[in-house]
């Protein structure tokens, strides 16, 4: 059992921190530019793949970043090539922004969506104006006022309808115009 130790607190207010932190000053790095008395809490490489770090405050981490020079001391047909590897490197993973087993498209449609362009006749990347084209063609061959008695075509038509529904509401939000 840990001792009781004496206090200089007399009651209330409370004149210092709780907890077990004492009464030694907190250890804050300063800004590493010279002159700056702000605290350096964002680091900055000091060279392209060094370990090395500067410690800047924010404003001169923004201004160190806005003149940060990747290829600085490499020469131009160096420099052309490490940009090319670097751009060749991106792209792989620019392949995988996708789960490749959902199917078809960028990624920027659900499930429904691209359900909803197959029961429209329509590639996964159809634009709107494709959608109501698709939609009204539908619509005059299957709609049962046209098709009287026959029960395929009014269950098409109702899925139809549904899909143009679904894709419909997704235009409307990817547009902010949703009610």
């Amino acid at each position: 059992m840990a001792r009781h130790k004496r206090s200089d607190d007399w009651g209330f207010p409370r004149w210092r921190s709780y907890g077990d932190k004492g009464r030694s000053a907190a250890k804050v790095r300063l800004c590493d530019r010279v002159g700056c008395s702000n605290v350096g809490d964002r680091p900055a490489p000091k060279a392209p793949h060094s370990s090395e770090r500067w410690y800047f405050c924010e404003a001169h981490a923004a201004e160190y970043n806005r003149n940060w020079n990747y290829f600085a001391g490499l020469s131009p047909e160096e420099a052309a090539r490490r940009e090319a590897e670097e751009e060749m490197s991106a792209k792989g993973f620019r392949k995988a922004a996708q789960w490749k087993w959902a199917g078809p498209g960028d990624g920027s449609r659900s499930r429904d969506e691209m359900r909803a362009l197959d029961a429209l006749e329509l590639d996964s990347d159809a634009d709107f104006k494709a959608v109501k084209a698709a939609h009204r063609r539908l619509v005059k061959q299957t709609h049962p006022d046209a098709n009287s008695g026959d029960q395929e075509a009014a269950k098409r038509f109702k899925q139809v309808q549904a899909a143009y529904d679904v894709l419909k509401k997704a235009e409307e939000r990817k547009n902010g115009t949703a009610a």
